[in-house]
């Protein structure tokens, strides 16, 4: 209990005396996973669109493999990406290794699946409500998923949260690609799992509290742009 007292209060001097090396990492934290849930939208959401509403040969068996690499560890990730952007790996001679830019990449990986998923989910309810009507306007198959990812812009939404919610609280892929280097590669997760090995457990409460306070932030203004959304509609 006291160590969580702790915590707190040096999460509120943190914010308060806007503490410099916290707003660094945590504006690299919402940099990394911010371009990532981009990247990641911009592939994710389109693809699950076209999956719900596209019947094609082991098209079932592609749903299932999606839905699976939801799973994936995230460790696991992080090694691939290590080796790859390792010296000796393909892409070594890109010096992408320990740097934002491969933190981005593993968290792309990791994030899409998960986009793709539920992105596939939302939009195959709708597709049901909608196939009779797009079908009947002899609708090419670019405009049906255009149609079904604007008025499911909600439910997409909600899919770019989860992805959102990930990646911020990600700590073991991008730990490996990004090596937690002071004032380059670390997060807030990262920073947390070192004061946590240091013993400073007050300060790794501190920065956990305004992690939270970061996705309760994000949540809202999702929450925010949902309600505008609605509101227009009606």
């Amino acid at each position: 209990m006291f160590d969580i007292v702790e915590g707190l209060r040096a999460a509120f001097w943190l914010v308060v005396t806007g503490d410099s090396d916290l707003i660094a990492i945590s504006l690299r934290s919402l940099q990394v996973s911010l371009s990532a849930l981009v990247i990641a939208c911009c592939m994710a959401i389109p693809f699950g669109t076209f999956l719900a509403v596209y019947r094609f040969r082991h098209r079932r068996l592609l749903i299932a493999f999606i839905n699976a690499l939801m799973g994936l560890p995230p460790v696991v990730v992080g090694l691939i990406v290590y080796i790859l952007l390792s010296r000796s790996g393909p892409f070594g001679v890109l010096g992408l290794l320990f740097t934002p830019t491969a933190m981005i990449i593993a968290q792309v990986i990791i994030i899409t699946p998960l986009i793709a998923s539920i992105t596939h989910q939302a939009m195959r309810e709708l597709w049901a409500e909608y196939h009779d009507l797009l079908i009947s306007l002899n609708t090419s198959k670019w405009q049906r998923v255009k149609t079904l990812m604007w008025d499911g812009r909600r439910n997409l939404l909600t899919a770019a949260l989860a992805g959102f919610g990930r990646a911020i609280g990600e700590v073991g892929a991008i730990m490996i690609v990004g090596g937690n280097i002071d004032n380059a590669t670390r997060v807030l997760t990262t920073a947390i799992a070192l004061e946590t090995g240091k013993g400073d457990f007050a300060l790794a409460l501190g920065l956990g509290f305004v992690l939270i306070g970061i996705a309760v932030l994000v949540n809202l203004a999702i929450h925010w742009i949902s309600r505008t959304e609605r509101g227009r509609r009606w």
